[in-house]
This record gives structure tokens, sequence and C-alpha cells, in this order.
């Protein structure tokens, strides 16, 4: 089978990762973690990182830091792509904000920017959580225009993208957060995993608290010190006080070391990725999406948009191809929003809805691999007109 993803632990991680444990290390969260956040955050280019226990997790972060900081409150207004998953919306509603899903564009499946600023300017949110999809890279110029034109604070879901760049800058850089997730099959793996970066140092010390339980023994000594002295914390209680309201949200160590190996992959394997999506770029040039030449595209996995989809995705299926539904199609249809706000049908999302679905890559596939995959799916090139009228 032609499986839509591969493990990126592979035996001699395995191998290193017992030799390590017959040292009877600390597992739970420790040193091993303040270095993988480290090298995390040299190899994407930004001063702080926090790791967590996915890459939801990250997402339910940045949202709970901007309230703990002043920055936004409970009541707020949150933009959430209408293409995206599940655990982008749902931090949204199960903190009581209110969610406005936003269309897509139908080239890089991010946001559609015309339905974007209509709703900046009719519902004046707090938030867009932009996500990249599938690697591909979204007009970030625009983007980030639009949010400063109209005060909107912009944090990014990346965990698709990791290793994408918008004119040589990585994706995860251009937001005030951006979570990552390190997940099996994703880019990199620490079996469950995720990220929080940012440059910001006060949403930094309020997330390294809130992923642990809201108290301060994680924090900056000079911040912990300022809290002690604002709430009268004697020393004997600092290990044990809790500055704001927080989770458990930690990884470990035992995570932390096999991360600390696959960021050293982690160059060949967007590389790899790039080179496959190219391939497939190629192989259905007549009708295939065409992202905007933004930037490098450190690929996920590739979409499809096509009116024969059940037929293509049957074949597919039939050849041992594993394929799947574009991410999971548009969030304003999936039952637990329907179930709170009604359905929403969005011109574009509902075109990914019912025509979209996406195909392997990653490192394992091999180009023969890939033009089986094409073969069969350009056999319906000239059975209907794939290009789909865009909004």
């Amino acid at each position: 089978m032609i499986k839509l993803v591969s493990d990126t632990i592979d035996n001699y991680d395995i191998d290193q990762l017992i030799e390590w444990l017959k040292t009877y290390p600390r597992l739970t969260k420790g040193q091993l973690t303040l270095d993988l956040e480290k090298k995390w955050s040299n190899w994407l280019g930004v001063k702080n990182s926090i790791f967590c226990n996915s890459g939801s997790s990250a997402n339910l972060l940045m949202l709970w830091a901007l309230v703990e900081a002043n920055r936004i409150s409970k009541n707020s207004k949150i933009v959430v792509p209408a293409v995206s998953w599940a655990t982008d919306l749902s931090p949204v509603i199960q903190l009581g904000m209110t969610p406005i899903l936003c269309d897509c564009n139908l080239k890089d499946f991010s946001v559609d920017l015309n339905h974007l600023e209509q709703i900046f300017k009719e519902t004046k949110p707090e938030v867009l959580l932009l996500v990249s999809v599938l690697g591909l890279v979204p007009d970030m110029e625009n983007i980030t225009y639009l949010c400063e034109k109209y005060n909107v604070i912009l944090l990014e879901d990346t965990c698709e993208s990791m290793g994408s760049e918008f004119e040589d800058k990585k994706l995860g850089t251009f937001g005030l957060m951006s979570s990552f997730s390190t997940y099996f099959g994703h880019h990199i793996s620490t079996i469950e995993g995720g990220f929080v970066s940012t440059n910001d140092k006060e949403l930094f010390e309020i997330l390294k608290s809130i992923r642990s339980h809201g108290w301060g023994r994680d924090n900056n000594p000079q911040y912990n010190k300022s809290n002690q002295l604002k709430w009268g914390t004697p020393d004997f209680n600092s290990l044990y006080t809790f500055y704001t309201s927080g989770f458990n949200l930690r990884s470990t160590d035992l995570q932390a070391f096999i991360g600390l190996g696959q960021i050293d992959k982690l160059y060949k394997i967007c590389k790899r990725r790039n080179e496959n999506f190219k391939i497939y770029q190629k192989e259905l040039s007549n009708m295939s999406i065409k992202p905007q030449n933004r930037g490098f595209v450190s690929n996920f996995a590739y979409p499809i948009l096509h009116e024969c989809r059940d037929a293509i995705v049957n074949k597919l299926q039939q050849e041992n191809i594993e394929v799947r539904p574009m991410i999971c199609g548009s969030m304003g249809t999936q039952p637990f929003y329907v179930k709170q706000y009604g359905r929403c049908e969005l011109p574009n999302a509902s075109k990914v809805d019912k025509y979209g679905f996406y195909i392997p890559n990653h490192p394992g596939i091999t180009k023969k691999d890939i033009l089986k995959i094409t073969q069969i799916i350009k056999s319906y090139e000239n059975m209907i007109n794939p290009y789909l009228q865009t909004r």
C-alpha cells in the first residue's frame, strides 16, 4: 500500500532511545525539554518556544495566554478558517469565545482575502487564527496588512507547514504566536507533541505557567520574583502558588529526547516534501491546483479538487493507495459546530467539502509511487472540466 504518511522515527532513533533509557534518566519534563525548546526556536528563527503535548493543545494555549495577558477578553470574536482542523475551532468554543468562520480561496486553501476583509469590517474581531493548509503558502503580505489595518491579532496554526516559507521567511514567524504539531505523520514526530513559538516575553512566561497548572515555578526567576512580591508569596509557598488559571498540557523528556534527533532531520525532510510537490505539480499540470509562487513549499500532502472525486477516490483505493478528504472538509458542516450554531455554507469551503481530497506526500514515498498515483488521476482528465469556478 502507498500510505498517506510515513513514520519519521526510525530504528536508529528507537535504538538511541533504548540506550538513553538504560541510563535511567528523568522521564518527566526536565532539562531535555528546555534543550528541545531552544533548538526548535533556533531552527524556526524565534526567541522563545514551549513544548507541549500536542498541536491541538498549542492552539488552546495561544488563545488562553491572550486572555491571561489581558490582550483579549473571554467574549472575544475569533476568526477561524472554515477549512482547518477541529481543534482550531474547538478551543474558541470551549473558552466561551465567539467563532467566525472565514471562507477559503481555491489556490492555497487558506483564507479568502475578500471574505476576510468583509469579516474584519463587519464584525470587528480581536483575533485571526490563520491556518496554512497542507504546507501551502498563504498570501502573508496581504494577510498581515489586513490584520494591521483592522487591529486584529494574528495567530498562526502552522501544524501542517513546518519549513514552508513566504519570501524566505518561515511560516510561523509572522504572527504574535504560532503553533506546530509533532504528531505521528507530521513533518517530524515526538509520538505526540507540539510547540508554541513567540517573540513576546510576557506571553512566553504566561505560556510556561498555563502549560503547567498555572504555577510560577517554570517562569524566569525575575518574573516569578515579581509575582511573589506582588502577591506576598513566601518562598516556602512559591513552588505551589498559582498565578494563572492553567492546564496540564506538558509533554515529557522522553518525547524531548526523540525531538532533539528529529530536528536534525528536518531540513532533508522538508526538501524531500518540496521535491515530491514539484513532481505532482508537473504531472498534474492540466488539472491540479495552481498555488502562487510565493516561496518554499514544504508540502504536507497534495490536494486535489475535482468533480469526479468519488470515482477517483474509489480507483485509488482499489489500487491500494491511501487517500482522504481534504483535511476534514468545512468546519461549518461538522456536527459539533452545526449543533451549536447551525450549518454554515461558504462558497469555496463547500466545494472543498464536496470535491476535495488529498493524496500522499512524505519522505518515504518514491517517484514511482507518485507517477502511479498521478497516472490514475490523469485518466479522469478529460472526463469533466476539473477547474471549479473560484469565488
